[in-house]
C-alpha cells in the first residue's frame, strides 16, 4: 500500500478499493477511477511496487464477502480495507507503523499522495502528475485533451522513483550505470567548462 501511495500517489480509498481488475503486473500499469472524483488513471508501477504486490498476493488471505474477492487487499481476517470513516483501518494500521518508527504525529497514509504530487511537480509536466492524481479539471482544454502519453506519465513516476530511491534507480531499465552516476567528479568537471 505504501508503494502505492508513493508511486502513484494513491490515498486510502484508492489501495482500500483497488480491484484485481485493475492490475495489470505483467505490464506494470494500474488503469483505475479514483473514488472521489470517478476520473480514469492510468499508473506505470515500479518494478519494486510489482515484486511487492506479486508477494502479497502469495499470502493475501481469503476475502470473507464474495464482493470483496476481487481487492487486491483484505484485512488479515478477509475483510475490506475500505471505510469512509473517520478511523479508516488504512490510517489506523499507518499510524502504528509511524508511532513504532518515531515518525512525527502529523504525519499519514495520505501524505504519501502529498508527496507524489509535491515531487511530481518537479518532472515539469503538470498535467501528467494530474493524470496520474486523478485530479478534476475544469478547463475547457481538458474536454479537448484526449489522453496524456504513456511516456509523460511514466516519465512523471521515474521522477519520483529517482527522487526515492536515487537516480539509478529511475534509469530505464536494461541500461548501464550513467556516466555521471559512474564518475561524479566528471559530471563537476562539464558543469565547470
Amino acid at each position: 500500500m505504501i508503494l502505492l501511495g508513493i508511486n502513484c500517489g494513491f490515498g486510502n480509498s484508492d489501495v482500500g478499493t483497488l480491484p484485481l481488475s485493475a492490475v495489470d503486473l505483467e505490464r506494470r500499469w494500474i488503469n483505475y477511477a479514483r473514488p472521489k472524483t470517478g476520473i480514469n488513471r492510468h499508473c506505470p508501477l515500479w518494478p519494486k511496487t510489482v515484486a511487492a504486490i506479486q508477494a502479497w498476493l502469495r499470502v493475501r488471505p481469503d476475502a470473507k464477502q464474495p464482493q470483496h474477492a476481487d481487492m487486491v487487499f483484505v484485512t488479515s481476517h478477509g475483510g475490506t480495507w475500505a471505510k469512509d470513516t473517520t478511523d479508516n483501518p488504512v490510517t489506523k494500521e499507518m499510524r502504528k507503523l509511524l508511532d513504532k518508527l518515531g515518525i512525527n504525529g502529523h504525519r499519514n497514509f495520505y501524505c504519501l499522495r502529498h508527496t507524489f504530487q509535491t515531487i511530481g511537480d518537479e518532472a515539469r509536466d503538470f498535467l501528467a502528475v494530474r493524470s496520474i492524481m486523478g485530479h478534476a479539471d475544469n478547463d475547457i482544454s481538458a474536454v479537448y485533451r484526449e489522453r496524456v502519453s504513456d511516456e509523460r506519465l511514466r516519465a512523471v513516476t521515474e521522477h519520483v522513483r529517482g527522487w526515492l530511491f536515487g537516480p539509478t534507480a529511475a534509469r530505464p531499465e536494461g541500461e548501464g550505470t550513467p556516466a555521471a552516476a559512474k564518475a561524479p567528479e566528471l559530471r563537476v568537471y562539464r558543469e565547470a567548462e
